[in-house]
């Protein structure tokens, strides 16, 4: 079978042509630079139209929804400190179709993210006093000039990738710098120019359409997309200089950082609104630019033409390193045995993966053809992003069963608890994706199982060789992972309509029927983690760069002790 025919020596050729240039700094950065990109122009307007002022809570469930889940991933990526990290752990946890459903979620919600960015610049351009400028964009989604200055924007991260990680690295921290400075200052200038307390008595109240539209909001109003960018420190893994010690840091770091940057940019944007906007309620407001519209409302032209640079630079941030990481993302596919070798291949010279960053500007380019506005991309990404969710809390704690002396840099006394409510949190927000959104997603899902199959049954096949009684063990132990989508896609469809159901389950017992749901499918996943080939040729290779690691170090004593004594 294709899964276990990678050998350690090509793994390690990939592995060995990365630069270990990162520290906890460049790796935060990279964190807080993908989390602060569009999210923070929009998703303030967006998460108040579908929950009025309530959204203040949304962000803070959404911040613990991720810090949660991160913590199971930071064990997963200090163990495996290898590039492309969260496309690997369930396979090698639950072998290749667990492992492989877990990355092609993962791509997709990753992918879809570089086109969004430069839809959102666009997006931001097209509220500009200039006739070409309003053309861009006829306010649901991007025109045909649109679509080609964001094809523009694509390519432009492309080749900012293509040349080395230490200008990606230098580039990215200079632009987080201005990401981190613009936000705070915009949060401060539209408080202090106008903050009208009673706007959370108008339109409605403080929830002004119930509870259930909060949690929708963290599904839906782009705000898992914002977080989701604690995954980019653990796809750039395999350039850590220290990943045990960096990597948590860099994860916790970033998720909190941008808490208190969302929080504050979420309150201004909430009291900054004209009374005359909110005629129509929260979900009336029809802002291109939300937070520079404010500015110029309230006098701040400054504001207004600073944010209409950063929705250059915050965007294209962002867009640059999620090139750099679905880049690694496509090794590590490779690598697992899912896609042709050429993009297993990694510049000698500047330690790029240049075939992966290729296809992945094709792929960029087809997503910007079908969804061109930004909030239909980011309900696509938050929902896809939550199903690769869903193997880190499974993935860390098979591993703890299965190979308990495994080296954990990062390990927590709390994760046998930690584990399962990062599922269950998880879960909800898929059902709180609403139906139908949710079944399509699945349905994209199911959408690459083909590839699998042609690697794991059609081409072995037609080599002479048959799989079947190898790839069993491989089917038993990501069947839970299947039938858990099923299930989901089911309960979303007969849960309550608030979340786009029929109205078959009663408010509160659709909720817990998702996490009774979700402990279920933990334990199973748990129980049916097992010491498949790639879990024990990682382990294999671990052990021989530790020994290698080992003899180096004594070795380096002994020239220091040598050198000790002719000195003396």
């Amino acid at each position: 079978m294709t899964t276990t025919k990678t050998t350690s020596a090509e793994q390690g050729s990939h592995s060995s042509n990365y630069r270990r240039s990162l520290g906890t700094i460049a790796l935060t950065a990279t964190g807080l630079g993908s989390i602060i990109g569009s999210g923070w122009l929009f998703g303030a307007e967006r998460a108040a139209a579908i929950a009025g002022p309530a959204a203040i809570l949304a962000w803070v469930i959404g911040a613990v929804v991720a810090l949660t889940i991160a913590l199971t991933y930071t064990e997963l990526g200090s163990m495996f400190p290898k590039a492309g990290g969260m496309v690997r752990y369930g396979q090698y946890s639950h072998g290749s179709l667990a492992g492989y459903l877990a990355a092609w979620a993962n791509w997709i919600a990753i992918v879809s993210v570089i086109p969004g960015e430069a839809t959102a610049s666009v997006q931001y351009m097209s509220s500009w006093n200039f006739g070409w400028a309003k053309a861009l964009y006829d306010g649901t989604e991007l025109t045909g000039s649109g679509v080609a200055v964001a094809s523009v924007l694509l390519i432009f991260y492309f080749f900012m990738n293509w040349f080395a990680v230490s200008l990606f690295a230098k580039t990215n921290t200079a632009i987080t710098v201005f990401k981190v400075v613009v936000p705070i200052l915009t949060a401060g200038a539209l408080i202090l120019s106008h903050f009208d307390t009673g706007n959370i008595d108008r339109a409605g109240g403080f929830a002004p359409n119930g509870w259930s539209a909060v949690f929708s909001c963290v599904a839906l109003s782009g705000i898992v997309w914002a977080y989701n960018g604690f995954q980019s420190p653990l796809n750039l893994a395999g350039e850590a200089r220290n990943p045990g010690r960096s990597l948590p840091k860099a994860v916790a770091f970033s998720i909190i950082i941008a808490l208190v940057i969302y929080l504050a940019l979420q309150v201004a944007f909430l009291f900054a609104v004209p009374a005359a906007d909110l005629s129509k309620g929260w979900g009336g407001l029809s802002y291109h630019s939300p937070l520079a519209e404010l500015g110029l409302a309230w006098g701040l032209n400054w504001l207004a033409l600073l944010l209409y640079a950063d929705a250059f630079v915050s965007p294209s941030g962002t867009g640059m390193i999620y090139a750099a990481t679905t880049s690694r993302m496509i090794q590590g596919v490779q690598e697992n045995g899912h896609l042709p070798g050429v993009f297993g291949k990694v510049d000698p010279k500047t330690g790029i993966p240049r075939p992966a960053l290729v296809l992945n500007l094709v792929v960029a380019f087809m997503f910007l053809a079908v969804f061109r506005g930004w909030g239909s991309l980011a309900e696509i990404v938050s929902v896809a992003t939550v199903i690769s969710y869903i193997t880190g809390p499974v993935a860390v704690m098979g591993l703890r069963r299965l190979a308990p002396q495994m080296k954990r840099p990062v390990q927590l006394r709390a994760m046998p608890v930690i584990a399962p409510i990062a599922m269950i949190f998880g879960s909800l927000v898929l059902y709180w994706g609403k139906w139908p959104l949710t079944g399509k997603v699945i349905f994209i899902m199911a959408i690459g199982l083909p590839v699998w199959a042609w690697y794991e049954i059609v081409r072995p096949w037609k080599q002479g060789r048959s799989p079947l009684r190898e790839l069993m063990p491989h089917l038993k132990a990501g069947a839970w992972m299947v039938i858990y989508l099923v299930a989901m896609a089911a309960v979303s469809y007969l849960g309550g309509k608030e979340f786009g159901g029929q109205g078959y389950l009663p408010p509160g017992i659709d909720l817990a029927v998702v996490a009774a749901i979700a402990l279920a499918f933990y334990y199973w996943g748990v129980r049916s983690a097992w010491r498949n080939p790639s879990l024990v040729q990682v382990e294999a290779e671990l052990a021989a760069a530790e020994a290698a690691g080992e003899a180096d170090g004594a070795k380096g004593g002994e020239t220091g002790g040598d050198k000790a004594a002719t000195t003396a």
